[in-house]
C-alpha cells in the first residue's frame, strides 16, 4: 500500500484555521489540495492527520462532513501522531508512507507520482523533493520512506526537533539511512505556494483565480510560468521565508541537550 498521509491542524500561530480558509467554489484549503493529490495514480489511500487539542474538532467534524478519513493524535509529538496514523491502516513493514502537509493546496499529483515511482523504483530509505540546497518551490514538498523505517524513527528518536518535524530524523541521519534527493533542474525558491501567511493566501487565491476550473488540474510548471509572466503578483508574498518555525524546534534541541 501506498498511503498518503496529510498533516493538518487549525492552531497555526502565523495564520489560525488556514486549511479551513474558502479556497473557490465549495472549497477550502484542504478539500482543494485532497482533490488534487487524490489525481496522483501512485496511491492507494490518503489519511489527514490532525490532534486531539479540542480546538480541532471543528476539522474533525469537517472531515466527517466531506468522508475524509482521518487520524487524531498527539499535537506536539508530530512523529507519534504520524505512527500512530500510520499504523491504524495496518500498513506492512514494506508499505509505503508519502507525508504532505495540509496548507499546499497546489501539490501536484503528477510530481507525486514521479517522487513515489523514484521510491519504488530505487533501493533508498528516505526520497524527498525538499532537501538543502532548496530548489522546488516551497509549497510542493514530498517526502516518502517506508512504514518499518517510521516506525524506527518512533522508536529512536529522543530529538525535540525529531519529535516535531517527522522526517528530520531521516535526513539527518544519512549513515543509518539511504537518502535520495529528487532536485528541480532550476532552482525557483523565489516562489512560495506554500499557506502559513495573509500574503500566503493572497498569492494562492490569485492563482486559483487565474487559472478557473483548470486548477484543480494546472501543472505546478504553468503556476510558474504565471508567476514569471507576472512578477507583481509573484512578489506578494517573497519577503516570507521557508521553513520559519524550524528554529524554534531547534532552540529546544539546545535545551535538552544541556540539560
Amino acid at each position: 500500500m501506498v498511503l498518503v498521509i496529510i498533516q493538518a491542524r487549525l492552531g497555526s500561530t502565523r495564520l489560525p484555521k488556514k486549511v479551513l480558509l474558502p479556497f473557490g467554489k465549495g472549497h477550502t484549503v484542504l478539500s482543494f489540495m485532497l482533490d488534487r493529490v487524490k489525481q496522483a495514480t501512485l496511491i492507494d489511500n490518503v489519511l489527514v492527520a490532525t490532534t486531539t487539542n479540542p480546538d480541532d474538532q471543528s476539522l474533525v467534524n469537517y472531515l466527517l462532513s466531506i468522508g475524509q478519513k482521518y487520524y487524531a493524535g498527539s499535537e506536539t509529538d508530530v512523529l507519534d501522531r504520524y505512527y500512530q496514523a500510520a499504523a491504524s491502516m495496518s500498513l506492512g513493514d514494506d508499505d509505503v508512507v508519502v507525508r504532505l502537509t495540509g496548507d499546499c493546496p497546489f501539490s501536484d499529483p503528477r510530481l507525486l507520482d514521479q517522487v513515489i515511482k523514484t521510491y519504488l523504483d530505487k533501493d533508498y530509505d528516505f526520497v524527498s523533493n525538499s532537501l538543502e540546497p532548496y530548489s522546488f518551490p516551497d509549497g510542493l514538498d514530498i517526502e516518502v520512506f517506508s512504514f518499518k523505517n517510521l516506525k524506527r524513527a518512533w522508536q529512536e528518536a529522543k530529538l525535540p526537533s525529531h519529535r516535531e518535524h517527522v522526517t528530520f530524523y531521516f535526513w539527518q541521519n544519512p549513515e543509518m539511512f539511504k537518502v535520495y534527493y529528487c532536485q528541480n533542474e532550476r532552482k525557483l525558491t523565489q516562489y512560495r505556494l506554500t499557506l502559513d501567511y495573509p500574503q500566503d493566501y493572497k498569492l494562492l487565491s490569485k492563482i486559483r483565480d487565474h487559472f478557473g476550473d483548470k486548477a484543480r488540474t494546472v501543472r505546478w510548471q504553468e503556476i510558474v510560468e504565471f508567476l514569471e509572466a507576472n512578477p507583481d503578483i509573484a512578489q506578494i508574498n517573497s519577503e516570507n521565508k521557508q521553513n520559519a518555525g524550524w528554529q524554534s524546534a531547534l532552540d529546544e534541541d539546545k535545551k535538552f541537550l544541556n540539560n
